[in-house]
């Protein structure tokens, strides 16, 4: 781990190294002690560079074309000069693989570009393992002078929610749908999208897709206003990643919305929101590692759970004692 210590990456990776960025990642994805403490110095010194991406995360559901629509995306903005990165979050990964394993494989000309980098999430036994990972990912590509990071969710539910706290848009990508397909959509998510995109709106579907777009954004208007979107906002939109028809549009309205958003403070102010979550997440987590890795600790925890699973003591009185104990 030599060539990985901070002192080695921090100056290669500030100067965009491909190689140094990789590197950097793997150190951040180790679960080692070791290489924590030395993933927290790196982190650490990267940031003093000051440097940010827009941060865009993109869900959507299996079959709705994401591989296409994100290699299509990302050469798109390639084109206009722009560095494109692409992460993913996976609560999947560590039993499937999940689709952005084969996503590397399958985007083929987005991985060869030069502008681009792509990087499939760790295998993690939990989602917020998972989750932590990506955002540290997300400060090394900014370190490394990344225009864009796309991080796209692979799961459903808890996966989009962990996203939102890491992004500055959130994109939903969907299919050309029926009403059934629509009232199947959770609103949560719903509440969550800045943009909906519908994707396939070429050849035999697109009447079908402008329908979807017609009715997505219907269901848009009915949501109570958020203090952080311009008029007009969130907005449904037609695109074809096969066609690469309506991507440009997409983008445009993507920079609108964040330049809005950083002109009247929203987008400062919600980034530090989210740096205050994850400071808050990693308290936790290291409370968490500190019940599971102490033995002594544990023995305590196991002693109190079978006196509650036996009867003999409430879940409420016996947390209160296993509190006192971490508090002495």
């Amino acid at each position: 781990m030599s060539n990985r210590t901070p002192a080695d990456l921090a100056p290669k990776l500030l100067e965009g190294d491909r190689r140094a960025l990789a590197r950097a990642i793997t150190l951040v994805e180790s679960g080692r002690a070791d290489h924590r403490a030395q993933a927290g110095e790196l982190l650490e010194m990267v940031a003093q560079s000051g440097r940010q991406a827009l941060r865009i995360g993109l869900s959507g559901t299996p079959g709705v074309g994401k591989s296409t629509f994100i290699e299509a995306f990302g050469l798109m903005l390639s084109a206009q000069g722009l560095k494109v990165a692409v992460l993913a979050v996976d609560p999947s990964s560590s039993r499937s693989g999940g689709s952005i394993l084969g996503d590397k494989t399958r985007m083929e000309r987005l991985s060869r570009d030069p502008n681009a980098f792509i990087r499939p999430s760790p295998s993690q036994t939990h989602l917020g393992g998972v989750a932590r990972r990506t955002r540290e990912a997300v400060s090394l590509c900014e370190a490394a002078n990344f225009d864009v990071v796309l991080i796209e969710t692979v799961g459903v539910g808890q996966s989009e929610t962990l996203v939102a706290e890491m992004v500055d848009l959130f994109v939903l990508l969907m299919a050309p749908a029926g009403g059934d397909e629509l009232q199947g959509v959770k609103r949560g998510i719903m509440e969550m999208a800045d943009l909906i995109l519908v994707n396939k709106a070429d050849g035999d579907l697109k009447p079908a897709a402008m329908r979807t777009v017609a009715d997505y954004a219907g269901a848009l208007h009915l949501l109570r206003k958020r203090p952080q979107d311009p008029k007009g906002f969130p907005k449904a939109l037609p695109v074809s990643a096969l066609a690469d028809e309506g991507l440009l549009k997409a983008w445009e309205e993507m920079t609108t919305l964040a330049d809005w958003r950083r002109e009247n403070g929203y987008l400062e102010r919600r980034r530090a929101e989210q740096a205050r979550h994850w400071f808050e997440a990693e308290v936790r987590e290291g409370l968490l590692a500190r019940l599971r890795n102490d033995p002594a600790i544990r023995a305590q925890m196991e002693s109190l759970g079978a006196t509650v699973a036996a009867g003999e003591s409430a879940p409420s009185a016996a947390a209160a004692k296993m509190l006192d104990l971490l508090r002495n």
